[in-house]
């Protein structure tokens, strides 16, 4: 048998619980520093493939199929992702560990996803991989950053609340594989519904806002953005935090405790 039954599945996510809430600082960080690389580099590399195409259907479409790869990459290295960790509720909701500890991993991998988002940010905006299409993708870049500091904050939660939704789904999807393929399977289809229906990820935002606000630091970049009519104004740290992160960060952690609570409620309780 290739696949784990429900129960199963949600039996062996609160074991995994307890070992993310027990990891020391030594291993947990680094291992969210990766996380944090391999959603941005996912969220790179649909910026790249989307930047010369026309028409939003066809960039969702393509964005949509490639986004996936990211999270299966997170899921099959066993790296640390704040959004996947909300699932660290069913440990809390089984009693095997506490609010407390849950909080405290979820800072910390918070924090680590960050770091490596703005680590590969900076790499493409500050060494030439934005350079491609002449500068192309460095507008296309910036002027995604600014669409997404512009959202209001109710939007930003409950988008950010049904992509984790998703998210945490995909999780435990590809958790109830054995094999390979099946885990990656399991992980793709509710990422890429969350990306064509242009949901709101945090991590993969602070990777696709930063990427923008670097890109505007280089002075070629800002340039050719404002000639095509991006307002770079929005595009500042504070911008960035509390017009988009702060309630998409809401907005995950409510998509994860939901379905966190909704399948203790029918495989645990």
């Amino acid at each position: 048998m290739q696949l784990f039954t429900p129960v199963e599945v949600v039996t062996n996510y609160i074991e995994t619980g307890v070992r993310k809430c027990a990891m020391p600082l030594k291993r947990l960080f680094p291992l969210a520093i990766l996380a944090g690389m391999l959603i941005a580099i996912a969220g790179a590399a649909t910026n790249t493939a989307a930047f010369g195409l026309e028409g939003a259907h066809l960039v969702r479409l393509v964005c949509g199929l490639l986004f996936p790869f990211g999270l299966a990459m997170v899921v099959l290295l066993g790296a640390e992702l704040f959004t996947g960790n909300t699932l660290i509720f069913l440990s809390v909701m089984d009693r095997k560990v506490t609010a407390g500890q849950m909080v405290r991993n979820w800072v910390l991998v918070y924090v680590g996803n960050l770091v490596g988002a703005l680590i590969v940010g900076a790499g493409c905006a500050f060494f030439g991989q934005l350079n491609q299409g002449d500068g192309a993708l460095a507008v296309y870049t910036i002027r995604l950053a600014a669409t997404k500091c512009a959202i209001t904050f109710p939007n930003g939660v409950v988008s950010g609340f049904f992509c984790n939704f998703l998210v945490t789904l995909g999780v435990m999807l590809s958790l109830g594989a054995k094999d390979v393929t099946g885990r990656i399977l399991g992980a793709f289809l509710p990422v890429c519904f969350f990306v064509l229906c242009g949901f709101e990820h945090s991590i993969a935002n602070m990777y696709y806002i930063s990427a923008g606000i670097f890109a505007v630091l280089v002075e070629k970049y800002r340039t050719m953005a404002q000639a095509a009519g991006v307002d770079v104004t929005a595009l500042t740290w504070v911008g960035f935090v509390f017009g988009n992160l702060l309630p998409v960060t809401i907005g995950n952690i409510l998509g994860g405790l939901a379905v966190s609570g909704i399948l203790y409620r029918g495989h645990k309780a």
